[in-house]
């Protein structure tokens, strides 16, 4: 409101001014609303107005009233009009300022993130045109050194050609191996994926951009996991030799002990015949070495592939858990189920052989996913728990039928299984492995529906500090 004043005085004082070259109206009051105009709101600019009209029909004789109202009405819509456009340009000014801000934020943005990406633009006959500084890191190379360069000699094999042969502007580049190869000046080589699109050159024609992914990392997870996949494939074995020995020399050796009684029995009768029994009680006498014999080598087995007692270390049951993720997405792919893990990764260091813990682990998830391979929705969750000070409990729990009542004694026996083609040993060998740690494998019923198994392991005292 004071700007109107203020420019309507001035305005007035300006028109004063003019008063001995000719007669002046309403011409000098229009910079004085468009000035109210430019630099504040609708309010200020009507007051503006009215009081131009205000002070020109008070300085201004007129002849007859018809006169003054009509150039007041025409002063008044003039500068009306005036003052809309005013108001549009600054409208118009900070939608492009606002415009402006937005695109420099996604500007930066973009900035932001092909600095982090690989990213080689080429010419069409496949020279490198230019590459980002995350390129030339990739690739141990400056900027200046490649311009110029077939970018086939950082990617053996590379054709341009292979990006407007289907004609399209863009999408991954499939090289003839799994991935592509990219080449370092020192001769080294690490594995590379190719994005390629399609972008207007400033000049006209066309350019080819490439966004490249380094897959070394990807890599060597991967053979990170196929390696602890053979490991783990390797104990199993082990253990499950070790349980099938164990019940064969339990099963074994009562016959052999009733068969060695029964030589000795006769051995005692042989020798009441006297010289005629002689040569029967020493065949006798072997037959009975020969038991006593295979007794011995059965118990000698059991002991060398029995469950290997490993010193315990602190571990993270979240984190054994968690590097199984590569193991458990190819169990869960074969029946088409995503394992989902719940755990509790506060205070969740216990004492666990991590080979042994991971086998099992395995072995009761792989169980699940075979429980619920028909379920319309499968589900199979893993869940950690401290469940005391002193413990720390692990459930594997599916929808799947769950164990039937008069199964549940006997699924951890050795030799017992409800598969066509299963042995019998995986649960029994579990349930050893999880005795080793000091817990015992339990089933019940899940809160899904299914079966959960579930055992506990020693918990390692947290350390305070003062």
């Amino acid at each position: 409101m004071l700007l109107a004043i203020v420019a309507v005085g001035g305005a007035v004082g300006f028109r004063t001014l003019l008063e001995g070259l000719g007669q002046f109206y309403y011409l000098p009051m229009v910079p004085a609303v468009v000035i109210t105009a430019m630099l504040a709101r609708r309010p200020a600019t009507a007051l503006a107005v009215a009081l131009s009209i205000a002070v020109n029909l008070a300085l201004v004789p007129r002849e007859s009233l018809s006169d003054a109202l009509t150039n007041a009405a025409l002063f008044a819509g003039v500068t009306w009009l005036l003052a809309e456009i005013c108001w549009g340009l600054r409208a118009l000014d900070e939608r492009t300022r606002d415009l402006s801000r937005q695109l420099a934020a996604k500007d930066a943005m973009l900035n932001t993130a092909l600095a982090s990406v690989p990213v080689v633009t080429l010419e069409a006959n496949g020279e490198i045109r230019r590459l980002n500084p995350a390129a030339a890191d990739l690739f141990a190379l400056t900027e200046k050194a490649a311009r110029g360069r077939p970018f086939a000699e950082l990617a053996p094999g590379f054709d341009i050609k292979a990006t407007t042969r289907t004609g399209a502007t863009g999408g991954p580049l499939e090289s003839k191996d799994a991935h592509w190869n990219g080449l370092r000046p020192d001769g080294a080589t690490f594995p590379l994926s190719i994005q390629y699109g399609i972008v207007p050159g400033s000049s006209g024609g066309e350019h080819v951009a490439l966004c490249l992914t380094d897959l070394s990392r990807w890599h060597a997870a991967d053979a990170q996991a196929r390696e602890l996949h053979a490991q783990l494939n390797k104990v199993w074995r082990l253990n499950s030799l070790g349980e099938m020995a164990a019940t064969l020399a339990h099963e074994l050796n009562q016959p052999l002990s009733a068969a060695a009684t029964y030589l000795h029995a006769s051995q005692v009768d042989m020798e009441r015949a006297g010289p005629l029994g002689d040569s029967a009680l020493r065949t006798a006498e072997l037959a009975k070495g020969q038991l006593l014999r295979a007794g011995k080598i059965i118990r000698r087995m059991r002991e060398l592939l029995s469950l290997e007692v490993r010193r315990m270390d602190t571990e993270r049951a979240s984190s054994m858990i968690e590097d199984l993720g590569p193991i458990f997405t190819m169990i869960g792919a074969s029946k088409g189920v995503a394992i989902r893990l719940d755990l509790e990764a506060e205070d969740d260091r216990v004492q666990a052989e991590r080979i042994q813990f991971q086998q099992a682990m395995v072995n009761l998830t792989r169980n699940a996913v075979e429980a619920v391979g028909d379920r319309t929705s499968p589900e199979v969750v893993i869940v950690g728990r401290t469940v005391s000070d002193t413990q720390y409990r692990i459930s594997v729990e599916d929808n799947g039928p769950g164990i039937a009542d008069d199964q549940i004694d006997r699924i951890f026996q050795p030799m017992t299984t409800t598969k066509s083609g299963g042995m019998g040993l995986g649960l029994s060998v579990t349930r050893t492995i999880v005795e080793s740690h000091g817990g015992r494998l339990q089933v019940s019923r899940s809160a899904l529906g299914g079966a959960a198994f579930s055992f506990t392991l020693n918990r390692e005292p947290s350390v305070e500090t003062v």
